[in-house]
């Protein structure tokens, strides 16, 4: 085990991964005793944070893609998103009317590349339709960056080998905020060996 060639000194706060649990939690062993990670929320998290500062530096790098993509809209869906073009390319995006109910996607975020191009930004447009006012848009951009960090983050039952988990430790340790996810729920929890021994009745 990783961990045990290495002084307790040595061992990040969050430790290094042992194992994945049902595709969905991570367990890793610390100086203290056991973490436990929730990998989707953690990883929501980290993809959050670092679109935020991109918003707040330049803006979002985006990546086009080998092959765009069309995408079938309502007639108000492809409207938001002709009158909001240049508003989504700040977030990433590319897009171009091409009939009167469908976009050719082009570009997305960078970060997003891997996830579901026309799911995300239909979730997008979803959420510029509740917010359609130029102030209120402003206002909810930290909303608009969650929706798309949920779309961009490790899905569950996502196999995971020890160097991937162990790297989300990492990323999760050097992250703001990153003890709870974006919706407010803890991303991982402590159990002591003083708490393991309780549970077990050791020492009684």
């Amino acid at each position: 085990m990783e961990s045990s060639l290495r002084d307790d000194a040595e061992i990040p706060p969050l430790g290094y991964a042992i194992a994945q649990l049902k595709g969905v939690y991570i367990l890793a062993e610390n100086a203290n005793g056991l973490v436990m990670v929730d990998m989707h929320a953690a990883h929501e998290r980290i993809t959050y944070e670092k679109m935020k500062m991109a918003f707040q530096d330049q803006g979002i790098q985006s990546q086009p893609l080998l092959v765009p993509e069309a995408l079938a809209l309502s007639v108000r869906e492809a409207d938001i998103a002709e009158e909001r073009a240049s508003w989504l390319a700040t977030l990433g995006f590319e897009v171009e009317r091409v009939s009167e109910e469908s976009l050719v996607i082009r570009r997305v975020p960078a970060l997003l590349v891997n996830s579901d191009t026309a799911a995300l930004l239909q979730d997008v447009l979803s959420d510029i339709l509740v917010h359609n006012q130029s102030d209120r848009i402003e206002a909810a951009v930290d909303e608009l960056l969650s929706t798309m960090a949920c779309h961009g983050s490790v899905r569950a039952n996502r196999k995971l080998s020890l160097p991937e988990m162990n790297a989300l430790l990492r990323d999760m340790e050097e992250t703001e905020r990153s003890g709870q996810c974006n919706h407010g729920r803890p991303t991982w929890v402590q159990q002591t060996l003083a708490d393991l021994d309780r549970l077990f009745m050791r020492g009684r």
